[in-house]
């Protein structure tokens, strides 16, 4: 079995550190909508409005599982350098599987808050499609 280095986790890094921009990115995009589209409910309450923001709701939701994720995956990270950094190998070897694992998990609820968005766009589209055959 190759030896775990110092390298391996740090080349993580970057990789975790642009993924949590984007994740943050989405979170601020989903706040300015919500906030938006309160206004919007509060003059006229439309229950569109209403689906937007339950959909929403689930979004930040699994945007928060995603971030949550990834940082611990970075945490592991850490703790995997350390853990070679005193010398306790096999420790560090089962925190960067579980790091990698927690990697995966952020993904996956980005995979399925993909998924989502791009419903709610269909919705959308269709919303318009119907309005221009009036």
């Amino acid at each position: 079995m190759e030896e775990l280095t110092l390298t391996t986790p740090a080349l993580l890094f970057s990789a975790i550190s642009l993924i949590m921009l984007a994740y943050t990115n989405r979170f601020l995009a989903y706040a300015a909508i919500i906030r938006n589209l309160s206004k919007q409910y509060v003059e006229r309450q439309d229950t569109s409005i209403l689906r937007q923001i339950n959909n929403l709701k689930l979004r930040v939701r699994l945007t928060r599982y995603m971030q949550i994720a990834g940082i611990s995956s970075l945490l592991f990270c850490v703790l995997t350098m350390f853990l070679i950094y005193v010398k306790l190998n096999i420790v560090a070897v089962w925190a960067f599987g579980l790091g990698l694992i927690l990697l995966i998990v952020s993904l996956l609820f980005l995979i399925w808050e993909i998924q989502i968005s791009a419903k709610a766009l269909q919705h959308h589209l269709a919303d318009i499609e119907y309005d221009l055959k009036k």
